[in-house]
């Protein structure tokens, strides 16, 4: 999964932005339980950039929530 950019999250609707949020969630967990048995190699550098990208979207999320 590739970062996703501010401007690309702020085009998401709701549902979209909560299915996509899902998704990356999902993708986290696997990178997590890779991570804890150790055969992470070439990917251990995408959890800290897949964890902002959550961020950003559950930011924007509660800024849609809030307009409402």
């Amino acid at each position: 999964m590739t970062r996703i950019s501010n401007k690309t999250i702020n085009q998401f609707n709701e549902k979209d932005l909560r299915k996509k949020i899902q998704e990356s969630k999902s993708e986290l967990s696997k990178l997590k339980v890779d991570a804890a048995k150790g055969t992470l190699r070439k990917e251990s550098g995408k959890l800290k950039p897949l964890r902002h990208d959550i961020a950003r979207m559950l930011t924007r999320l509660t800024e849609i929530n809030k307009e409402k």
